[in-house]
């Protein structure tokens, strides 16, 4: 531990020197990132619902449903998170070394090979929209089936071009990130949502009501598939203007084998893939297995989106705000800022997670009695449920470090460390779901759900070792950490059992159940953001 004090103040002064320079912004940009996720979130899920309500539960919706996200899994396959991963780093060194100027003509050279892969993704969806409406049509049989395949074709072919979209609206996202503009970035999903939602509606009031199998008349099958497409165009158009109004435009430009810093960037992408590819596999992989239990996919649906939710609203916010800012210390500064800076971050990291971690553990079972209260038989899945809660509250905490461990790497243009790391995620995934089936059912979606655990715990195992290697001989664990565990276990827990008791000694209805846990909830982050506050000044960290 030789250092750490010292270690951590000039963390501090190395975040607050890419930013401002009487304050780290880390803990405020971070609360805006989570709080337009949330809404974000929510746009999501009402997304889903009118989509659901409009069509009905019938076949035909799932087919519709699922043609909509087409796009963007390809995305997610293809590039996804990576497009920040890798393209961040590179903006944000080349500017410093080199000016703005020389940052937009990278950024441009990247955005034409990014885009050109796009667009041959993009053709290949089309052309292949046959075969993927007959894969969304699977169940459909009768007459109406050749109507339905022909309006999921028809629904694929318009909703291709948004694979195209997404990437320019990922170097949108990173050029902002790169100058440390993050609000607009991260409202645009937003609105999104809110254009499918009244694309949808609109349809419906236009073509009528849409709940028959098969009855979607060609016109709604086009206003939904056009609305779905515009709505992504205007999220990329808000990401293009936000990187205009930060200084790096989005145009494309050649000559990326002449260009060593995009070229090197495209190389890293390309060398990367698995890291957005493999937790996509590792996800289907354990939704097939769920199906071997009833409810299992529903329950398995609902524990890994409270993982996402909960991670995105905590450490993984923390880490898309830091990489940036570990890119410029990377860059620029010795390893004795490099390494205080990564105990800034993950003193950041680790105290966004703990209050899901300390919350969800202890009202495992209350949460799941809101969730879902079911009678007789049902039962046993609100009990399954309940324990898988218990996994996903250190998931997201285990996955948080993988998260910020994973950036700092990247930050110091290092890409195979974290292909690695995803890639034993994905084998410890695979190994859970080929061990399930020697399981009970009772306890299958358990097993399952530890798959989210063990595979963040694989990866994050791995990227740290390579973190402490590469930070010796400083170490990898600094004095925030500890206080940042301090503060949690001092605050959030006493807290978190004392409301436990009162919901234990009370045993309230459910709806009271809900608003005693809309009130211990925010007393106990009020009490720990309080003393939190009083903390960082001491750690130079920053007071955000």
């Amino acid at each position: 531990m030789r250092g750490t004090g010292r270690g951590t103040a000039d963390g501090g002064q190395a975040l607050r020197s890419t930013a401002a320079p009487a304050e780290d912004p880390t803990a405020r940009r971070s609360l805006i990132v989570s709080g337009w996720t949330l809404t974000s979130r929510v746009g999501g899920l009402a997304r889903v619902l009118v989509l659901g309500a409009t069509l009905g539960p019938t076949l035909f919706a799932n087919g519709v449903q699922t043609a909509l996200v087409v796009p963007n899994l390809v995305f997610t396959v293809v590039a996804g998170s990576l497009v920040m991963m890798t393209v961040i780093p590179a903006l944000v060194r080349v500017g410093d070394d080199a000016g703005q100027d020389r940052a937009v003509e990278v950024l441009g050279r990247i955005s034409a090979c990014l885009l050109l892969a796009a667009a041959c993704c993009t053709l290949a969806l089309a052309c292949a929209s046959p075969l993927v409406a007959r894969l969304l049509s699977l169940g459909v049989h009768g007459p109406q089936a050749a109507q339905v395949h022909r309006s999921l074709t028809l629904l694929v072919i318009l909703v291709s071009p948004q694979i195209v979209l997404y990437v320019v609206a990922a170097l949108g996202v990173a050029a902002q990130q790169a100058r440390g503009r993050f609000a607009l970035a991260a409202a645009a999903p937003a609105v999104e949502n809110a254009v499918v939602v009244a694309g949808v509606l609109l349809a419906d009031v236009w073509f009528g009501p849409v709940r028959q199998l098969g009855s979607a008349p060609v016109g709604f099958v086009v206003a939904v598939g056009i609305a779905s497409t515009a709505a992504v165009a205007a999220h990329a158009a808000i990401q293009v203007t936000g990187a205009a109004r930060a200084g790096l435009r989005v145009r494309p430009r050649p000559g990326l084998k002449g260009d060593a810093d995009a070229l090197a960037a495209a190389r890293r992408l390309r060398g990367s893939v698995g890291v957005a590819a493999f937790p996509s596999a590792g996800l289907g992989a354990m939704l097939l297995a769920a199906t071997t239990v009833p409810g299992g996919v529903l329950l398995m649906q609902v524990a890994y989106q409270l993982f996402a939710a909960l991670s995105y609203l905590g450490p993984r916010a923390v880490s898309m705000v830091v990489l940036p800012l570990l890119s410029a210390v990377a860059g620029r500064s010795s390893g004795r800022a490099y390494a205080a800076a990564w105990h800034s971050a993950l003193f950041y990291t680790v105290a966004a997670a703990l209050p899901a971690l300390v919350l969800l553990a202890v009202f495992a079972r209350p949460t799941a009695d809101l969730l879902f209260w079911f009678e007789g038989e049902q039962a046993v899945l609100l009990g399954r449920f309940a324990d898988c809660l218990l996994v996903v509250a250190v998931a997201q905490l285990v996955g948080g470090l993988h998260d910020v461990g994973r950036q700092a790497l990247f930050a110091r243009l290092e890409h195979r460390v974290p292909a690695r790391a995803s890639a034993c995620a994905l084998a410890a995934v695979l190994l859970t779901c080929a061990v399930s089936p020697a399981f009970e059912g009772a306890h299958r979606p358990l097993v399952l759900t530890g798959a989210v655990l063990l595979s963040e715990g694989a990866a994050a195992a791995v990227v740290l070792a390579r973190l402490r290697t590469t930070l010796s001989p400083e170490p990898l664990l600094g004095a925030p950490l500890l206080w940042a565990l301090a503060v949690g276990a001092v605050t959030l827990v006493p807290a978190a059992l004392a409301g436990r008791w009162v919901l234990a000694a009370v045993a309230p209805t459910p709806a009271a159940t809900l608003g005693m846990l809309l009130v211990i909830g925010p007393v106990a982050l009020v009490a720990y953001a309080v003393v939190l506050r009083r903390v960082i000044p001491r750690l130079g960290v920053g007071a955000g």
